[in-house]
């Protein structure tokens, strides 16, 4: 589909990319990884013919269609939403003014037996022809089901996009490439912005997409969810694994593992072999021997260990001062603007060392609840702190308000007081600001380096009630790692707002939606939650299938009058567990193979030899599509059993 051959890209002398080449096959679900600057964008841009390689070529078939997603873009104006998201459809836009004309001058004209006429005829039968294999009766409801699943509203169809923000017109973005249906999708960080129940509603959409998806994201259950290969891009080279990146991550330890000690046996077999050079080059006898030695070490070659990318930020949250038992109560509590009603009657109460997470889709009151606590904003109701509450409050814009002109040990210094003044070159290189980093003006820092420093501000004084909207912003998978871990050792009381499920599993227990206005409580975590919008949907769409059809009379069957036993039942049972041993012995037998050719992959020795073998690839490929069957039937079975 897309072949990346012999390709380098130089930037003033630098090489980011180094004679790297590889596939994109046809229906391809590929994750970039590799540390900030490795190149993951640039590699977008090349397949998207937006950058041209200093050497090498991309070769793809004609009348190839390609959807890029850039992580920054310039929006379009003055025209409404669903205007925006038609323009998706040039061609069709394109025909259908061509028959507006068409079809005026059939009407107008009277030379109808001359050529000119009939042309105009087949013209008119081709465009309908046309806009019908396109699709045109199905354009609005298309349209319609597009926009709904990344979260606008019916009413929000007709509003200008210029009154939505850079996030939700990037949704609009995303909108027009999916309805392109292009015959691969090239996404840069597509989930920012992005809330949870359009997450998993794009994961669903790339699940079924026809084509190929490549595709950057800072989201691991995004990237496990909808890729089933990960290309690294390391020490100017690419590493392609068949897998996902949870299981990449493994293979990728284990590979640079098998480099260190290959190149701890080469340098000893280098130290042995500079002994004995040392040892015969005096000798008369034994120059020539040196010598062959000394060829031999030339013509040797090194065995690479790829960078690793060690530099993460470390920190903890200093001990929280003493609060008193109940750190908040909401009562009754509401806001609107400009006479819409945002949400009412929310309750809850929040107790010492509880940890709760702020749900919901975009729009729906989250960081307008985060906000009234923090007394950012007046508001109905009650909203109490507790007593002695010391609050600590990151803002989703947390970062861009940081002072532009200030450098990064300016932001720090001038709010540290007391006894961590003294600390602060130590705290900011916990956040990875180390070295002449600290003397950079905040205006050049990138946003993950702001969004650490943002973070970096909250170790300056020891709350005990931490309100954080949108922390993980901008940030990296190992740094959200790290957050998590701060918090879930945080001894204090933390309400948080966060999209990120990886980043929520395991560190809330209890939620509170916010949807159509009001604030629910779900006593369980991320995963069971995700497990109620799923089925929820589910629901609503058997619900609505066809509202119009009429229930069927109850049929009233009679009732035997003795219940023998049911042997075919005892037969069923027999058979389901006699298949379910079969499927478990398969299951163990595909793994172990599958375990196999993934070590191979991952030894340097074999890699090459490997990737060249198609043969042995396609039936790597069929064992993890046989796995998943037979983990399938393995489900079918358990549930039939139990």
């Amino acid at each position: 589909m897309i072949s990346v051959n012999s390709v380098t890209v130089s930037f003033g002398g630098y090489d980011l990319f180094d004679n790297v080449s590889f596939l994109v096959n046809p229906k391809d679900r590929i994750g970039l990884a590799g540390k900030n600057g490795a190149g993951k964008s640039t590699m977008l841009k090349l397949l998207a013919g937006l950058q041209n390689p200093s050497k090498g070529e991309i070769s793809k078939p004609n009348d190839f269609k390609i959807g890029y997603l850039p992580q920054d873009m310039i929006h379009q104006q003055g025209r409404t939403v669903f205007e925006e998201t038609e323009t998706a459809y040039e061609e069709m836009q394109e025909l259908e003014k061509r028959l507006v004309t068409v079809t005026h001058e059939l009407e107008t004209r009277t030379d109808y037996e001359s050529d000119a006429y009939m042309n105009l005829i087949n013209e008119l039968t081709d465009i309908n022809n046309r806009l019908e294999i396109l699709g045109v009766a199905n354009k609005e409801e298309e349209i319609e089901k597009i926009l709904k699943g990344l979260g606008f509203s019916a009413s929000d169809f007709h509003r200008s996009t210029s009154e939505f923000s850079g996030g939700w017109r990037m949704r609009i973005e995303l909108g027009k490439i999916l309805l392109r249906k292009p015959d691969i999708l090239l996404l840069d960080e597509p989930t920012n912005h992005l809330d949870i129940e359009s997450i998993q509603w794009l994961e669903e959409s790339l699940q079924t997409f026809a084509g190929s998806v490549m595709l950057i994201s800072h989201d691991r259950q995004f990237l496990d969810t909808v890729t089933t290969r990960t290309i690294e891009i390391s020490n100017n080279k690419i590493y392609d694994y068949k897998t996902n990146y949870s299981r990449y991550l493994i293979l990728r330890k284990e590979r640079r593992e098998q480099q260190e000690n290959a190149a701890k046996n080469q340098q000893k077999i280098i130290d042995q072999t500079e002994v004995l050079i040392d040892k015969y080059r005096a000798k008369a006898s034994k120059a020539s021997f040196a010598q062959s030695l000394i060829k031999k070490l030339d013509r040797m070659e090194r065995v690479e260990v790829d960078e690793s990318d060690n530099a993460t930020m470390f920190f903890k949250f200093p001990p929280p001062a003493h609060s008193g038992k109940i750190v908040l109560t909401v009562e009754n509590a509401g806001k609107e603007y400009d006479g819409k009603r945002i949400f009412s009657g929310a309750n809850f109460i929040l107790t010492k060392g509880e940890k709760i997470a702020l749900v919901g889709r975009n729009g729906e009151g989250k960081s307008t609840m985060i906000k009234m606590i923090a007394k950012q904003i007046t508001y109905d109701g009650l909203v109490q702190h507790g007593h002695s509450v010391m609050m600590g409050y990151f803002a989703q814009d947390q970062a861009e308000k940081l002072d532009k002109n200030k450098t990064v040990f300016e932001t720090i210094d001038e709010l540290a007081v007391g006894d961590i003044r003294k600390q602060v070159r130590t705290l900011l290189g916990s956040f990875l600001f180390g070295g002449d980093d600290i003397d950079k003006k905040v205006s050049v820092l990138s946003g993950g380096e702001r969004g650490r420093l943002a973070l970096c501000k909250l170790l300056l004084e020891p709350y005990n009630f931490l309100v954080l909207d949108e922390p993980t912003n901008h940030l990296d998978i190992r740094s959200k790692e790290i957050l998590k871990k701060a918090i879930m050792d945080y001894e204090g009381t933390v309400i948080l707002v966060s999209h990120d499920r990886d980043f929520l599993d395991g560190l809330v227990h209890k939620l509170y939606e916010f949807k159509d206005g009001h604030v629910n409580e779900h006593l369980c975590d991320i995963n069971g939650f995700m497990e109620k919008l799923k089925m929820n949907r589910l629901s609503e769409m058997n619900s609505s299938k066809n509202p119009f059809q009429k229930a069927k009379p109850d049929v009233v069957k009679e009732k035997p009058k003795e219940d023998p036993k049911n042997e075919e039942r005892e037969k069923e049972l027999k058979q389901w567990k006699s298949q379910l041993t079969k499927c478990e012995k398969e299951i163990e037998r595909l793994e172990n193979e599958i375990k196999i050719f993934d070590s191979k992959l991952a030894d340097p020795t074999q890699y090459q030899t490997v990737m060249n073998d198609k043969a042995a690839f396609d039936n790597y490929e069929k064992m993890k599509k046989q796995l998943e069957s037979e983990m399938k039937t393995w489900e079918d079975l358990q549930g039939k059993l139990s």
